[in-house]
């Protein structure tokens, strides 16, 4: 719709403002350097390596670039390969909602049972009672994403320690999508299931390189987790895709050895983010800051009471710009009046979408 009418797309979740020339350098390098055929199945044995010092720098937890560290044509594949690897008929999997789209499709191929459990604007807090009550004897994975995609809320130290108290003395797996991990504001820190070992060794951690370097459409990512669980991964990613880009893989590998190259995306994000909030502040659209990721929801209950996907396309075909209607990621579609709008933009497209948005 935002192509047909010509309308401001901030719906989907993708930058609009170009890769690092140094990191498009350093592919380039990579080809002529004659990484051209396939890279080795679990990935670039130098990026896991860059990979593993990252993740214990920042989350103080060791993984063996060997053996527990893949890397992934994205994070989506590495989502549907733990599925894949693990989920066969009648396995429940317990799914916060709203929820990334690819992971209920994923759990229906296999023939697994999803067991949704709604979380509701504008908090989008976990009940962990409900948690407790939603877990039996054929729970097979717990699927989790902080920051999370759509509504920008961070799970905090307490969810963590919760969950991992709640799975102790269990075989439940747990997926950690934590594509986000690197965009996160007002000094808050990232919870990753890597900092605590209860969690940890039961983990799959599932992290995105288009994400965090504005490259989405090189579908570059990997996967963290214990020899054991990576063992059973590879058996299907062998077969599914076999390996990733391999002059990508070598770039990333350069390119991660200066941390600030990661280190500096939640500023770059908080400007845009607070830029976008200052220009709608005295729209009638309302919104609690967004704590990561680089969506912001905005209710719009106060202009009107329509539901959430025909006010969206009303948005787009007549004024111009595009969003994204919370109630498709939601149990039964339930209707919170939020849209989410996708600030990963130049600030020229931020300013014009802006203006639209104060007119309302």
């Amino acid at each position: 719709m935002a192509n047909r009418h010509n309308a401001i797309n901030l719906s989907q979740g993708f930058p609009n403002f170009g890769v690092s020339p140094q990191l498009i350098d350093l592919v380039t390098i990579g080809m002529q350097k004659g990484y051209n055929q396939y890279a080795p199945m679990p990935g670039l044995l130098s990026l896991r390596e860059v990979i593993s010092k990252k993740t214990e720098s920042l989350y103080h937890k060791s993984y063996h670039p060997e053996t527990e560290i893949t890397i992934t044509a994205g994070a989506t594949q590495a989502i549907f390969t733990v599925i894949a690897a693990f989920i066969n008929p009648g396995d429940e999997v317990i799914v916060f909602k709203p929820a990334y789209d690819s992971y209920e499709p994923s759990i229906e191929l296999f023939n697994g049972t999803i067991v949704p459990i709604q979380l509701s604007a504008p908090d989008f807090t976990v009940d962990w009672k409900e948690v407790a009550s939603k877990i039996s004897s054929k729970t097979k994975m717990i699927i989790i994403n902080s920051p999370h995609n759509p509504s920008g809320t961070i799970w905090t130290k307490d969810d963590m320690l919760q969950l991992e108290k709640l799975l102790k003395g269990t075989d439940i797996i747990l997926l950690s999508d934590e594509v986000y991990e690197h965009i996160i504001f007002d000094d808050q820190e990232h919870q990753s299931a890597a900092k605590f070992p209860g969690l940890a060794e039961r983990s799959f951690i599932t992290a995105s390189f288009g994400k965090t370097f504005h490259a989405t459409g090189w579908k570059m990512g990997y996967c963290l987790a214990p020899k054991e669980l990576m063992t059973e991964f590879r058996k299907v990613h062998q077969f599914n895709v076999f390996c990733s880009n391999h002059p990508m893989q070598y770039a990333l590998s350069e390119y991660l050895k200066t941390p600030k190259n990661y280190l500096s995306l939640s500023g770059f994000y908080q400007e845009k983010r607070d830029l976008f909030l200052s220009l709608i502040k005295d729209s009638r659209f309302t919104f609690k800051p967004t704590s990561g990721t680089y969506f912001q929801l905005l209710d719009y209950s106060a202009i009107t009471d329509e539901n959430d996907v025909a006010f969206a396309e009303r948005l787009t075909a007549t004024h111009k710009i595009a969003s994204i209607p919370v109630s498709v990621f939601n149990l039964n579609q339930q209707d919170d009046k939020v849209l989410r709008f996708c600030f990963a933009k130049t600030d020229e497209t931020l300013k014009r979408a802006a203006d639209i948005l104060c007119g309302i």
